[in-house]
């Protein structure tokens, strides 16, 4: 089963097995919480130790889900850790139900996408460094604070970061030393240092989808063992 957990911290368990008029209801029916748009993004993994699982985004009509596309995706070297106590360096995926704040892209965002797309420059750096003021941000140019080590110089990832969205993980309210730098983006090599990849004709599909008015989330988490996915 799934578990999700509410901002107040009470679990409620919701079974992978619960039937609807038709069979199996789709998994965001499932789910305690969706963030309460009619869009979503579903990330799961088989197990919590898993570098890959399925990605499928999903829409709401009339009172039910509707499968919208899906792929493989790929997760952190080290599986999969829940948000709320994940470690910054430990290249885990951190689960829970997120915001996607904006797009970003070192090409040019597909056409129809709807969703704010930040274009991506040699200026853009997403700083990572825990004593910098600028934690978890998007910065133009690098701040004096955020040492060039302790942060991603965004133009460097040509292909990972060919379209990408941020999601929302410790992004409100950062706290430092939890982890910075969380996107759902194309597929590099193979797993990825915490974020969620997808190889590229599916990021462009889901840019193309993605409606910022019918407010989707992305929801990360594991069909097997303990972990909760929890709203932030």
């Amino acid at each position: 089963m799934l578990r999700t957990a509410l901002a107040t911290g009470s679990l409620i368990v919701t079974s992978l097995l619960a039937q609807g008029p038709y069979g199996p209801a789709p998994l965001p029916a499932r789910l305690a919480d969706t963030g309460g748009g009619s869009q979503l993004i579903t990330a799961v993994a088989p197990a919590p130790g898993s570098t890959t699982g399925r990605l499928t985004w999903w829409d709401r009509r009339a009172g039910r889900w509707y499968e919208a596309g899906g792929a493989e995706a790929r997760f952190g070297a080290n599986g999969l850790t829940e948000g709320a106590s994940r470690t910054q360096g430990t290249n885990t995926t951190p689960t829970g139900l997120f915001e996607l704040p904006y797009a970003f892209g070192i090409r040019r965002a597909p056409a129809g996408t709807e969703f704010r797309y930040r274009r991506v420059t040699p200026d853009s750096w997403w700083c990572q460094d825990n004593a910098s003021a600028a934690y978890n941000r998007w910065t133009e140019p690098l701040p004096a604070d955020c040492a060039p080590g302790e942060a991603e110089h965004l133009v460097t990832y040509e292909k990972q970061y060919a379209h990408a969205l941020v999601i929302g993980f410790n992004y409100e309210q950062p706290v430092h030393g939890r982890g910075a730098g969380i996107f759902l983006h194309v597929n590099g090599k193979g797993a990825t240092a915490g974020c969620v990849s997808v190889p590229e004709r599916a990021m462009r599909a889901i840019l193309r989808w993605a409606d910022p008015r019918r407010r989707p989330h992305i929801v990360i988490g594991t069909g097997e063992g303990p972990l909760a996915v929890t709203r932030y």
